[in-house]
């Protein structure tokens, strides 16, 4: 089987491009580029084989012939870049991320069958890690074969990219430029790409306007750019839907919801699963729900008429701060993704998704801002009928919540603008006193006591074999 895989214009301008060369747009009419699979040469292989070999990978102590066993990404090699040889892959470990039911947390939001992709619990904490290992590999084997002049890596971000790109630029020993909006992200965020030795700037403008400069510096073809635009990343990402159909035992849920910022997330989720279905390898498509924050929200707005008009905002000081983007570069690639998967858009307030992430907390999770968006926007849906009863839904989380302690701290002491903070739960300050200790928790306890059902109360005093008694 000889797989191969080219840059072709998304707007279906004639023409193959080098995945190896450093292009990003169409030169013909200026849209963006996608990477194209031979698909005649990957149905070679059966659907059945290819579920085989993809499962059998995913499995401790796999296959010791493929290269790179603890890859979620790489163990779909030959579905992203099947040129990359094996020597150049610059791998953290990343993908084959949870998937779990959070039945608590559907119970509050109404819904009847959820699940959380909990892509932070990855190397740099975020899903970024997804698409920039295949784009660093791809610089890596660039710079051996020296075909091009590539010296360094560079991107605009609102922390996450720049974290991704970062520490992977690290591992392959390649020089690493980052943009950031000062003073607009995490103080977390900024210290990643500080600490993997990135030259970081930070510039008196938002993550537009860095995505502006990025964009200028890098027709300097000796300074790649690692932004979403290149579709690098992308074919990286669309790992991610792929990975929920295989820990799902390759059936599809209904419904994906995610965080839609820059929109190459959304582009690539829909472009892994449409390459999985014309394969065979699943055999039906979901729904996706691509979720804003209402302080950033242009694609909801096109939304709102159609993908009949699109204007970039200036996007407003919102908590999701990674997705606080007004002029989304794939905007196109992400409306031709929602045609194809009958899809939706809906946006969060800065109240709604601080509450959405505070109910997930209370369910055992630890969410980012952006995955409350995904959560509140999941919620609405549901509650409008969009999201029928019974229907299975994936909400993707992005990154890791202690990436954003700013908002949990504000949260809890409810100081964050336009949100009621209905689930604070601050430290409660006492001497060091037994006896004050005792009264403290026997209030507490009987406040918990009356938010229990007769359900759980039963179930806790059979596991604890006493009987609780209200107070």
């Amino acid at each position: 089987m000889l797989l191969s895989a080219w840059y072709q214009c998304v707007r279906g301008c004639p023409g193959r491009y080098d995945v190896f060369d450093v292009i990003y747009r169409c030169p013909a009419c200026g849209g963006l580029l996608e990477v194209v699979h031979d698909a005649a040469a990957l149905a070679e292989r059966s659907s059945s084989e290819w579920r085989e070999l993809f499962t059998g990978r995913a499995r401790v102590g796999a296959n010791t012939q493929y290269p790179i066993p603890a890859s979620g990404v790489w163990s779909k090699w030959e579905w992203v870049l099947p040129q990359l040889r094996p020597e150049n892959i610059v791998t953290l470990g990343e993908g084959f991320t949870p998937l779990l039911p959070a039945p608590r947390l559907a119970s509050s939001l109404g819904l009847d069958d959820l699940w959380v992709k909990q892509c932070g619990v990855s190397h740099t904490g975020s899903f970024k890690d997804l698409g920039m290992t295949v784009l660093v590999s791809a610089v890596a084997q660039m710079m051996a074969d020296g075909l091009n002049p590539v010296r360094a890596v560079a991107c605009a971000s609102t922390g996450d990219t720049s974290a991704a790109l970062a520490a992977y630029a690290a591992a392959a020993g390649i020089p690493a430029i980052v943009f950031l909006p000062r003073g607009k992200i995490s103080t977390a965020q900024l210290i990643q790409p500080i600490a993997n030795a990135a030259h970081v700037l930070a510039l008196d403008t938002d993550f537009d306007g860095c995505m502006r400069i990025v964009k200028e510096v890098t027709r300097d073809r000796s300074i790649y750019l690692a932004n979403s635009m290149n579709s690098l990343r992308v074919e990286g990402q669309k790992t991610v839907g792929i990975e929920i159909a295989q820990q799902l035992g390759w059936q599809v849920p209904d419904w994906i919801v995610l965080p839609a910022g820059n929109l190459g997330n959304i582009s690539a989720l829909a472009k892994g699963l449409a390459l999985a279905y014309e394969l065979g390898v699943i055999d039906r498509l979901p729904r996706l729900a691509a979720a804003q924050a209402e302080l950033a929200n242009p694609l909801y707005q096109a939304y709102q008429t159609g993908f009949q008009r699109f204007e970039p905002v200036t996007a407003g000081a919102t908590a999701a701060s990674a997705i606080r983007i007004g002029d989304p570069v794939s905007y196109e690639k992400a409306v031709a993704a929602l045609r194809q998967f009958d899809g939706v858009v809906e946006q969060a307030s800065e109240d709604e998704l601080a509450d959405a992430a505070a109910l997930a907390d209370r369910a055992g999770l630890y969410a980012c801002p952006h995955t409350g968006v995904a959560l509140a926007v999941t919620a609405k849906l549901a509650r409008r009928g969009v999201i029928e009863p019974g229907q299975r839904v994936v909400v993707i989380s992005t990154a890791h919540g202690l990436k954003f302690t700013d908002f949990k701290v504000g949260y809890h002491e409810g100081a964050l603008a336009d949100v009621v903070a209905r689930r604070r739960n601050p430290p409660v300050e006492l001497p060091a006193d037994a006896e004050a200790v005792r009264v403290e928790l026997d209030q507490w306890l009987a406040r918990a006591g009356h938010q229990l059902d007769e359900r759980q109360q039963t179930t806790i005093q059979d596991r604890l074999g006493w009987r609780y008694e209200q107070v």
